[in-house]
């Protein structure tokens, strides 16, 4: 016979077990996500539902050979049943003037950009490869991703071969006053052969040794051109919770991402990073530059 002492105390481990249990999410309906992605979905054995996009509008070369969508062009989305509703992951396939209006359109659409990166080499046009995630509702998630390739094909309407440069004219080398960029940058710059150039960097540790800026850890920026029309470049690291901060701050300021991923393995924490462009007056540029910087947690200056 129990005692009451122990029959309090099973009551207490059931009530536990019930109360912690997370209740089962629906499993998602392909049905709503080809209605709101408007293309087919196919459910898998595991429950994850997939849709598919066939890079077939522009013919890709690598090392002189025409590469097929199966053999990595084809843009894919997930959706799987989470503990928030709805997860999606995904990759974009996007040419170079295709990047910042899919970038956009993730945004307008509350969805992560978690990489930008290449896949092939001696590839002609050049191809890159966005990834996307979120969680929410389904349907939500779906017309978010229609969004994002919505926007690619608007690109391409009418013009299958991707542009080879940015629009607008192009900086030519010119004086540059450094020492306003320093105020609006809040660091210091040095000036080589007409570039100036900021960098700020950042503590860290690879495999238990600490390491900073001079080894690679850090946010820069580099300007060329003029004052009137400059153009900027740099790389800012990022711990995971920075990454979608920066990412929007430089779209605002109208500032291309070019590139997000990691340059290191191992490392504490985790670092990524994003490589941008821009072009516009100098001022502008550094200003754009400063509200991304100062979304980015740094230490000492490493010039």
């Amino acid at each position: 016979m129990r005692t009451p002492c122990l029959l309090l105390f099973a009551l207490c481990m059931e009530l536990m077990a019930v109360g912690g249990a997370a209740p089962a999410s629906p499993p998602v309906d392909p049905n709503v996500i080809s209605d709101a992605a408007g293309t087919e979905a196919r459910s898998g054995p595991d429950g994850v539902v997939r849709i598919t996009w066939d890079r077939t509008d522009v013919e890709i070369e690598v090392s002189g050979m025409p590469v097929q969508p199966a053999a990595g062009l084809t843009s894919w989305a997930a959706f799987t049943s989470s503990g928030h509703g709805v997860m999606v992951m995904g990759d974009t396939v996007v040419f170079e003037d295709e990047v910042s209006p899919a970038i956009d359109a993730a945004f307008e659409a509350g969805l992560s950009v978690t990489a930008i990166h290449n896949h092939f080499l001696f590839d002609e046009p050049k191809v890159y490869f966005m990834h996307i995630a979120g969680e929410g509702g389904a349907r939500n998630l779906a017309e978010g991703v229609r969004g994002v390739w919505d926007a690619i094909r608007r690109v391409r309407d009418g013009n299958r071969r991707p542009a080879r440069r940015f629009p607008g004219p192009v900086p030519k080398l010119g004086p540059i006053d450094s020492e306003k960029l320093a105020r609006i940058l809040g660091h210091p710059v040095t000036v080589t052969n007409g570039v100036v150039k900021m960098s700020v960097g950042r503590e860290g540790k690879m495999h238990g040794t600490s390491v900073g800026g001079s080894m690679g850890l850090s946010s820069w920026a580099a300007f060329s051109g003029s004052d009137e029309l400059a153009a900027v470049d740099g790389d800012f690291i990022m711990t995971s919770d920075e990454v979608q901060p920066v990412l929007r701050a430089l779209r605002k300021e109208g500032i291309h991402v070019v590139a997000l991923h990691n340059h290191m393995i191992g490392e504490e924490p985790a670092f990524y990073f994003t490589h941008f462009w821009g072009i516009g007056p100098a001022v502008e540029l550094a200003g754009g530059v400063r509200k991304a910087l100062d979304l980015v947690t740094s230490g000492e200056g490493d010039p």
